[in-house]
């Protein structure tokens, strides 16, 4: 075999390779972007970040989440309206959002024991004073 010969075997072994590792990842399931409405949540993205910001300048934590009870306690004032996004990466099917009001002085609780054991971001967008907030929590159930 002369010096042609391996050279057109070694580029036609290359495109081989290459056209093979495009019919994969083109078959390829499951992949999906962390939101629907990814570029949209990327334009409000700095209104994100002023809502963080004055959540974290509250003198306390919002979100706490009770390991042994599965419960997730939250330390919101009376009358407050709030919504939950109790969100899983590695399933989209298993993303929950509640909306809920506080109607006491006490803390509120939301039980999470019926969710698949694993790893939780919990995300919590409320008004207090006329500013929206944002606290997100990470748990493992």
């Amino acid at each position: 075999m002369n010096w042609g010969h391996g050279i057109v075997l070694a580029i036609v072994g290359f495109v081989a390779i290459i056209m093979t590792m495009v019919v994969i990842s083109v078959r390829m399931t499951g992949i999906e972007l962390v939101t629907d409405d990814y570029y949209a949540q990327e334009i409000d993205y700095q209104n994100q970040i002023d809502r963080e910001t004055f959540a974290n300048q509250l003198d306390r934590q919002v979100i706490e989440f009770d390991g042994q009870s599965k419960t997730l306690l939250f330390d919101l004032p009376k009358g407050t309206e709030a919504n939950l996004e109790l969100f899983r990466p590695s399933d989209e099917t298993l993303d929950q959002q509640i909306d809920f009001q506080v109607e006491t002085d006490t803390r509120t609780s939301v039980s999470v024991a019926e969710l698949k054991r694993g790893y939780w971001r919990v995300q919590l967008r409320w008004q207090e004073n006329g500013v929206e907030l944002y606290e997100e929590k990470k748990i493992s159930i």
